[in-house]
């Protein structure tokens, strides 16, 4: 069981489960679980996009309030708190071989549509004038999910295709996941 020493001064904790917990420290929140689903949203005419609830809740609870917001393939944009932005961005520096030039490509895509940016009080995060002509997606509804730490945001006309390509072989991808014991 992870702990921290509590910085109030409360008294002692206990842990609901496991062992007792020294006086004075409290367990460790579990990290933010983030939203699951698709949902709609909205970037309105000023370029902020307009987060549901659920995805509030899971980017107050991080200890990081700053974000990244760009695309890697200018059809789709991510929304990633700086820390995990820090760690793909490391990750494309660091590439080698067959896919330096690919990573130094992305990274470019990434730096030339992306700004640091924040959440509002009203759950509003304001996107580059950049990235949001890209895509179209300026005072336009999207659809939006939270998949490997980030937050993924698809223009309408994306979505749908992601879409129709799912229910196009959705029986066989159900079938052969259920063989090899995935679903």
């Amino acid at each position: 069981m992870r702990i921290y020493r509590d910085t109030i001064g409360v008294g002692p904790k206990v842990a609901r489960m496991g062992p007792k917990v020294e006086a004075g420290a409290v367990q460790v929140p579990p990290p933010q679980e983030p939203p699951r689903g698709i949902y709609p949203a909205r970037v309105d005419e000023r370029g902020r996009l307009k987060l549901p609830v659920p995805f509030q809740q899971f980017l107050n609870g991080l200890p990081e309030k700053r974000l990244f917001a760009t695309s890697l393939d200018r059809r789709t944009a991510r929304l990633y708190p700086l820390f995990a932005w820090t760690e793909t961005e490391n990750a494309l520096r660091t590439a080698r071989g067959e896919d330096a030039a690919r990573a130094k490509r992305v990274r470019f895509t990434a730096q030339e549509l992306g700004a640091d940016a924040e959440m509002d009080s009203q759950g509003r995060v304001l996107l580059s004038p950049e990235l949001r002509r890209e895509l179209g997606i300026e005072n336009q509804s999207v659809r939006i999910f939270a998949e490997d730490g980030r937050i993924d945001i698809l223009p309408e006309a994306i979505y749908e295709e992601r879409r129709r390509q799912a229910a196009a072989t959705a029986d066989a991808d159900v079938e052969a996941l259920g063989m090899s014991g995935l679903v």
